[in-house]
């Protein structure tokens, strides 16, 4: 029972918008009407504000890491395992994407994922970091990065951290990313996709 009470909180949590909480707060417009319309920091920074996609990218991240730890946190007065911990990582991760405050329209998750890939392991998650940095710069497209470092973390995954549970959970958020980059990767292939910095039409 108490496991679930954690995924659904991690859900709860993953769940809060904070490209639409920053861009109201800051009088932008609402970054699911201009650009990608995802709800997401490099869809905000399509805004031409920095610190908007800045505060969004800090937020999105620190709701992966806040499942995390909150829940090795509780581990021993709600007897929960490192399990278990994956379980709300995952959850959170979810939120993100299927946001419950969005009538389940969330963003690609890429941020909550780097979140919750430094809570479970911080090498794991600094290389995988890096690979996104790397090819980030390099191509100018955040999608191929975001893409890059989804196949990247399973496999440093499995390098770094011996619980089967992590592996599965980081399987399984980086399907999901994956898939929902579908549409970016035919705009990859067709030459299409817009690059890092481009402003909001």
């Amino acid at each position: 029972m108490q496991i679930v009470l954690v995924a659904l909180a991690a859900f709860l949590l993953g769940s809060i918008p904070f490209a639409v909480i920053v861009s109201r707060a800051m009088s932008l417009d609402d970054p699911r009407k201009y650009g990608s319309g995802n709800p997401g920091a490099t869809n905000v920074l399509r805004s031409g504000n920095k610190k908007a996609a800045i505060l969004t990218l800090i937020g999105d991240a620190l709701k992966g890491v806040a499942a995390v730890l909150l829940a090795r946190g509780l581990a021993q007065s709600l007897h929960l395992t490192e399990g278990d911990a994956a379980i709300a990582g995952l959850f959170a991760f979810l939120g993100h994407v299927f946001s419950v405050f969005l009538r389940f329209q969330g963003g690609k998750g890429v941020a909550t994922a780097a979140g919750v890939l430094l809570a479970m392991n911080p090498a794991a998650g600094g290389l995988t970091l890096i690979t996104w940095i790397a090819v980030a710069a390099t191509t100018r497209y955040s999608s191929a990065a975001a893409l890059s470092a989804a196949v990247a973390a399973p496999a440093l995954t499995y390098w770094f951290v011996p619980a089967r549970a992590w592996l599965l959970a980081i399987t399984v958020m980086s399907a999901v990313l994956i898939w929902r980059h579908k549409d970016n990767i035919v705009r990859l292939l067709s030459g299409q996709e817009g690059k890092l910095g481009r402003k909001k039409t």
